[in-house]
């Protein structure tokens, strides 16, 4: 981390120099990646297309999925694997949409993904971009400007887990939802499905409610 602070220097004859801190400059304070991401967030908020992916609604079944990340990614592998052996026996139909997810083609790759996806969104619910865990100076292709207004401005619902707790991306800002790993993805996707399902058992119940109702008035 750099710090930026202002000092006054002293001498005494006896206790030679000293340096006292009298401010510290917050903005060098926070770091070149965190000062960029606060740039791009204000120049979409300006623009008008900051939360307009988190405006789309989720669709009730969000079963077509299409996946952004790298075949040989770990969490992909489970992300896949939680949705298709769920004790729940709901049904989903993934598919990868590779990707590089670490290094300089980040931004470019995951935006050609998302045309890929664009060209036949009708055959998807959902997108969810996820890879596993890294160092931190990995997020730097997920804090560029072009990627955030590309998901931003998605017509379809996004869900990022690209593996850190502790930081948050801009594409982790502009997404419909953000969770954690790529296991979480799944446990949203879901969670959603669960939720569904109760809708539809309470909908059940209310229409054979309002069927013995009727026939209780016409006997």
């Amino acid at each position: 981390m750099k710090v930026l602070v202002k000092v006054t220097v002293d001498f005494h004859e006896l206790y030679g120099y000293s340096l006292t801190v009298v401010n510290i400059d917050p903005t060098y304070t926070l770091g070149d990646m965190v000062r960029r991401r606060k740039e791009i967030l204000r120049q979409l908020d300006e623009e008008g297309i900051l939360t307009l992916n988190k405006e789309l609604e989720l669709p009730v079944l969000t079963q077509r999925i299409a996946v952004i990340s790298s075949a040989t990614a770990a969490g992909y592998g489970d992300f896949c694997n939680q949705l298709l052996h769920n004790s729940f026996g709901f049904v989903f139909y993934p598919r990868l949409f590779q990707a590089i997810m670490r290094g300089r083609q980040v931004e470019q790759s995951i935006i050609q993904a998302l045309d890929r996806i664009n060209a036949t969104r009708d055959n998807w619910d959902v997108v969810v971009i996820i890879r596993g865990g890294g160092a931190t100076s990995d997020l730097s292709g997920f804090d560029t400007y072009d990627l955030a207004a590309n998901c931003a401005q998605f017509p379809l619902p996004i869900i990022t887990g690209i593996g850190h707790e502790r930081d948050d991306t801009v594409l982790d800002a502009v997404a419909h939802t953000r969770v954690k790993t790529p296991t979480a993805a799944a446990a949203c996707l879901l969670n959603h499905q669960l939720q569904t399902a109760a809708s539809l058992e309470q909908l059940q119940e209310d229409i054979l409610s309002m069927v013995r109702e009727r026939i209780q008035s016409v006997s």
